[in-house]
C-alpha cells in the first residue's frame, strides 16, 4: 500500500515539474515552492484511494471464485463425484 501511496505522491510532484517546465518557470522559485507539498499530498490521496479500490476489486473477486468453486463442487456431487474440481487454484485433472 506505501508504495503505491509513495508513487503517486513522487507522480504529483512530476506533474508540478512538467507545469513549470511547459511555463518555462524556475523549478524552485521560492515563491512557488508551498505547491510541490500540494502536488505530492493530491497525488498521494489518489494513491490511496486506488489503494481501496483494488483492495475491495479483490475482494468481490474472491467471492466470485469461492462461489464459482461452490457450485462446481455441488454439481459434482450432484453428478455422482467423478470429477474432481478446482481448489485453492491448483487445477485438478478428470480421470
Amino acid at each position: 500500500m506505501v508504495h503505491k501511496i509513495l508513487f503517486w505522491s513522487g507522480f504529483g510532484v512530476a506533474v508540478r515539474l512538467w507545469q513549470l517546465g511547459i511555463e518555462m518557470r524556475p523549478f524552485f522559485n521560492k515563491e512557488s515552492l508551498w505547491a510541490y507539498p500540494v502536488f505530492a499530498a493530491a497525488g498521494g490521496s489518489f494513491g490511496y484511494w486506488l489503494t481501496g479500490v483494488e483492495n475491495r476489486q479483490m475482494k468481490i473477486l474472491a467471492d466470485r471464485r469461492n462461489s464459482l468453486l461452490e457450485k462446481r463442487r455441488r454439481r459434482a456431487e450432484r453428478e455422482g463425484g467423478s470429477e474432481k474440481v478446482e481448489e485453492d487454484g491448483i487445477l485438478a485433472s478428470t480421470s
